[in-house]
C-alpha cells in the first residue's frame, strides 16, 4: 500500500483522516529541546493531523502519544506514522492527567508541551516559544495565544484582531489564581525540571487540572508571554471543557483545590486569597457562558450571567462583554 504525504493528510476532511501510513519530511533531531506529550482517546478523526503539526516543528525532539484506552483506530493511525521521533505509550483508561504525567515521565526534552489530540500546532510555534524562553532565563513556563477552529478544521476564531493584546509575564501567580488566562496547554512550554518538581497534574481533578498545575508552576518561578498565535484550538462538543453537559459546578472543585494548595497559598499576597477565589469562580462561570454562546445555547448563557450578577454586580459588565465577543470568535 502506497504511503501518503503529510500534505495529503491535511487535505482530507476530518471524517476521512485515517491513513495507513504517513511519511513526514523531517528527520529526527536528538538535540531538539522540546518533548510534545499528547494524551489520546478515540480521536481517530483528528490524531493524524495533530501529529503532522507537531512533527513539522524542527525544535521537537520527540512526540509521545499516550493512548488512554481507545476503542477506535487511534492506535493504528499512530503506529502507521513513519517518524523516529514518535513514541506510543498505553495509559489503560487512567484519565488525561495520568496520561500527561506518564508521557512527561518518559520525556527527555528540557521543555514539555502538552498538546490535545484534536488541536494543531501552527508552523513555527515551538520556535517562537523557545525564542521567548531564551529571553527569559528564569521562566518555568512560556506561552503564547491561540485561534479556534471547528470540527472540520475551519477557522472560526478572530483572535488575530487582538494582535496588540499583552498577557502577564514575570510573577503571575495572583493573576493566574484569579483565572486561567493560558486556557490551553498547547500554547505553552513548561520547563521539564520544574514540572516534575511540582508533581505534575493532579489526577484527582476531572476538569481545570491544567489551571491548578500552572498555578503551582507560577508559585515556583516566572512565566513569559510570546504574543503570537501558536495553536489552532478545536471547538466541538466532544471537548472536555465544551461538552453541553458541562456546567460551572463541574469546574468548582478545581477552585477548591487551588485555594487549598499550600504551595500556592504560601506565595499569594497576604489577605488576597478570598478575593482571588471569588474572581476565579466568576472567571469560570464567564467561560461557561462564552462556550454556551459559541454553541448557540443562549438561554444557558443568560443563566450563567445571572450567576455572576448574584456574586458581583461589579463584575457583570465585563462578563457580558466577553460573552458577547465570544459570539464573534473573540
Amino acid at each position: 500500500m502506497a504511503l501518503i504525504t503529510a500534505e495529503d493528510v491535511l487535505d482530507l476532511p476530518a471524517s476521512s483522516r485515517i491513513a495507513p501510513a504517513v511519511r513526514l519530511p523531517l528527520p529526527a533531531s536528538p538535540t531538539a529541546p522540546v518533548s510534545v506529550v499528547i494524551p489520546a482517546k478515540n480521536v481517530a478523526a483528528y490524531i493524524g493531523e495533530t501529529l503532522v503539526s507537531a512533527l513539522a516543528q524542527s525544535e521537537v525532539g520527540e512526540v509521545i502519544v499516550v493512548d488512554d484506552g481507545s476503542s477506535d483506530d487511534t492506535v493504528a493511525i499512530v503506529r502507521a506514522m513513519r517518524d523516529p521521533r514518535l513514541r506510543l505509550l498505553a495509559n489503560d483508561s487512567a484519565g488525561v492527567s495520568a496520561a500527561r504525567n506518564l508521557g512527561a515521565r518518559h520525556a527527555s526534552g528540557d521543555w514539555l508541551l502538552f498538546l490535545d489530540a484534536d488541536d494543531r500546532l501552527r508552523p513555527g510555534a515551538a520556535a517562537a516559544l523557545l525564542a521567548a524562553a531564551r529571553g527569559a532565563p528564569r521562566a518555568v513556563l512560556v506561552y503564547g495565544d491561540y485561534n479556534t477552529i471547528d470540527s472540520e478544521g475551519r477557522q472560526i476564531g478572530r483572535r488575530e484582531l487582538l494582535k496588540g493584546r499583552r498577557k502577564p509575564s514575570g510573577d503571575v501567580l495572583a493573576r493566574l489564581a484569579a483565572g486561567n488566562f493560558i486556557v490551553n496547554g498547547g500554547i505553552a512550554l513548561a520547563r521539564a525540571e520544574a514540572f516534575r518538581a511540582i508533581g505534575g497534574f493532579d489526577t484527582s481533578l476531572r476538569y481545570c487540572e491544567d489551571w491548578h498545575c500552572w498555578c503551582r508552576l507560577a508559585a515556583i518561578g516566572e512565566f513569559e508571554f510570546a504574543p503570537k498565535l501558536l495553536l489552532d484550538y478545536r471547538l466541538h462538543t466532544a471537548n472536555t471543557m465544551n461538552a453541553a453537559v458541562r456546567t460551572p459546578q463541574d469546574f468548582f472543585p478545581a477552585v477548591a483545590r487551588v485555594f487549598d494548595d499550600g504551595l500556592i497559598l504560601a506565595r499569594l499576597p497576604e489577605g488576597t486569597a478570598a478575593g482571588l477565589r471569588r474572581a476565579a469562580e466568576i472567571h469560570l462561570v464567564t467561560y461557561a457562558a462564552m462556550q454556551a454562546v459559541r454553541f448557540g445555547r443562549y438561554r444557558q448563557a443568560l443563566g450563567y450571567l445571572g450567576m455572576i450578577g448574584r456574586r458581583s454586580l461589579k463584575a457583570l459588565p465585563r462578563a457580558v462583554a466577553r460573552t458577547a465577543l465570544a459570539r464573534f470568535g473573540i
